[in-house]
């Protein structure tokens, strides 16, 4: 049987499927890999399934082009720690699991929203301090969402299923920026200029993709554009948005608050973040649920029996 490496642990029902088509060898620790350890996996085994964090860089596939591994099956949608191209220039594929994510991801984004609007891990704080002294007509005003604007930007599926949320959930309108014109079936409006969704939404969702091409899409200069009562929520990846310009921009109360699943050197956290009662902090959720990591778990296990049988894996990159 060909050989399989699991950089992290991985539901049972994953490992299952994996070990009826594989000799599976598991890797118990939930940290990212080593440079050393990857290019040893690129030596001793069929396929990897690596993770976000684990750093496949052009320089862990130098000299790798009569490696074993012939394919680099990515648990999870996102794959900007993996250089593709070098990859591929090693005779190494890589592939992904689009879809599963969508919709646990799109969820995350909505609780991220209304907790920052709402002013919701605020007030469970002061309840469990046991220093809440009751209801009274203004305490903790918050934005209310129904018939504001969410600015969604990239509308990829997990915005098209950030726009259906925030539009028949929340009866917000939904105005959004992307790189290609990109008509979608909730009502909505693309607009050209990330600079007119700035000025123009009372949240803004950042739902790109990961890499250099977005990497500080939102810095001080974007941050400028946002209204003072306007909210960020961040659930693509950490460093589309500046986090030093963030904190700025928070400190300067040139915006009301943020949502962040994701940070910009996970999971190191600054502590002008962790210190804000207006900043709603999640330890990257987005897929969190079981039967969503099972799923993505059996979509890369899917990836590698094709490759292996020759055939062109579902989701080849």
């Amino acid at each position: 049987m060909p050989e399989m490496y699991l950089t992290r642990p991985l539901p049972d029902r994953v490992l299952h499927k994996a070990e009826a088509h594989f000799n599976v060898t598991r890797r118990d620790l939930t940290s990212p890999l080593k440079k050393g350890e990857m290019r040893a996996a690129l030596v001793l085994y069929d396929v990897v399934i690596p993770t976000l964090g684990d750093l496949f860089n052009a320089e862990v596939f130098e000299g790798m082009e009569g490696a074993r591994c012939r394919l680099l099956a990515n648990f999870g949608v996102g794959y900007n720690h993996i250089d593709v191209e070098a990859a591929r220039a090693v005779g190494i594929a890589v592939t992904n699991t689009p879809g599963a994510v969508t919709e646990a991801t799109a969820d995350i984004a909505l609780m991220l929203m209304l907790m920052s609007a709402r002013r919701a891990g605020e007030g469970e704080r002061l309840v469990r301090s046991g220093k809440w002294t009751g209801w009274h007509p203004t305490q903790m005003l918050g934005l209310h969402l129904g018939g504001k604007t969410c600015g969604i930007i990239g509308m990829g599926r997990i915005g098209q299923a950030i726009a259906r949320r925030a539009h028949y959930g929340l009866g917000m309108e939904v105005i959004y920026h992307n790189r290609s014109a990109r008509p979608i079936d909730t009502p909505s409006r693309q607009v050209g200029a990330l600079e007119e969704l700035l000025q123009s939404a009372d949240m803004v969702v950042m739902a790109v993709p990961g890499g250099a091409e977005t990497r500080h899409m939102i810095g001080a200069k974007e941050l400028r554009h946002m209204r003072p009562h306007a909210h960020l929520v961040n659930i693509a990846r950490g460093d589309v948005v500046d986090e030093a310009a963030l904190i700025a921009a928070l400190d300067e109360g040139r915006i009301a608050g943020a949502g962040l699943d994701v940070y910009e050197n996970e999971p190191a956290v600054p502590s002008a973040l962790r210190n804000r009662q207006n900043v709603t902090l999640l330890p990257h959720l987005g897929t969190a649920a079981l039967d969503v990591r099972e799923e993505m778990g059996l979509m890369a296990v899917d990836n590698a029996i094709a490759h292996l049988d020759g055939r062109t894996p579902p989701n080849l990159l």
